[in-house]
């Protein structure tokens, strides 16, 4: 598309369920985010300076996620006693098109496709630090009516990540995270754009549980490099209702990233 010097700033609020389940004696999980977003995005297209704000639903993200090894289903009681060492895991990240979208626009919050991520994560607990690295794969179906009726595909993107986690006590813990993407390269009527990603982000999480049931997380990201896609700062905040006590971050998270990425550029 004839546009330079694009430019978006996104802010997003989601609300999250998230329920474990006994998956052959190890745990699992599954879980819906509903994400609500602000986008005001500039450039310059065909030599006009042009900008625009959007406001509304983002696409519904639902995850399935199964801890292979290491983290035993327990009930409350046991779940007190439960010391991590290491944990495998395995997830399915499913988003849906029901973002808000007009074909008509070029800018918009939802993606009018489906996107399928597939991860694998290891995570090992070293005293009050956990140390997490996962590596997925995302593929997309067809986008058929972009920006005036185009069909827009894309490549799978891949990704590989690491956290670093500090458990202060039961209920609070701080994460910094690192994430690495490659690959995503668009097709636009069936001619294929120069757009492979290649980019790295960084970010920090803070969560703080304040029932049995609840906690309220507060995380903050920002782009390292970029040679195409997203190179963005994005503070947002996420609060889960619905699962057990947020009190082990490993434990819930090696295969469970519950938190939602809303890609923007910056």
């Amino acid at each position: 598309m004839p546009i330079k010097d694009a430019n978006a700033k996104a802010n997003t609020f989601s609300i999250a369920y998230d329920r474990i389940f006994d998956f052959g004696g190890q745990s699992g999980s599954v879980a819906i985010v509903v994400p609500y977003a602000v986008l005001s995005a500039s450039g310059d297209v065909v030599g006009t300076q042009r900008s625009v704000t959007r406001r509304g639903l983002a696409d519904v993200l639902f995850r399935v996620s199964a801890n292979l090894y290491g983290a035993p289903a327990l009930s409350f009681d046991e779940y007190r006693a439960y010391r991590q060492d290491a944990i495998v895991g395995a997830s399915l990240y499913v988003t849906a098109p029901t973002g808000q979208y007009d074909g008509s626009k070029l800018v918009n919050i939802g993606t009018h496709r489906w996107s399928f991520k597939s991860e694998l994560g290891v995570s090992k607990a070293l005293g009050s630090w956990t140390f997490e690295a996962a590596a997925g794969a995302t593929f997309f179906t067809t986008n058929d009516d972009f920006f005036g009726g185009h069909q827009r595909k894309q490549d799978p993107l891949y990704s590989v990540q690491a956290h670093a986690i500090y458990n202060f006590d039961p209920k609070l813990w701080i994460a910094v995270d690192a994430t690495y993407y490659a690959g995503g390269s668009t097709t636009l009527d069936g001619v294929h754009d120069d757009d492979r990603q290649s980019n790295s982000r960084y970010g920090a999480t803070l969560s703080y549980a304040f029932g049995p049931r609840d906690s309220i997380k507060a995380y903050v990201s920002s782009g390292a490099t970029a040679r195409i896609g997203s190179n963005f700062h994005r503070p947002a905040s996420l609060g889960s209702i619905g699962g057990v006590q947020d009190c082990d971050h490993g434990r819930r998270e090696a295969a469970n990233k519950t938190k939602v990425v809303f890609p923007t550029s910056d």
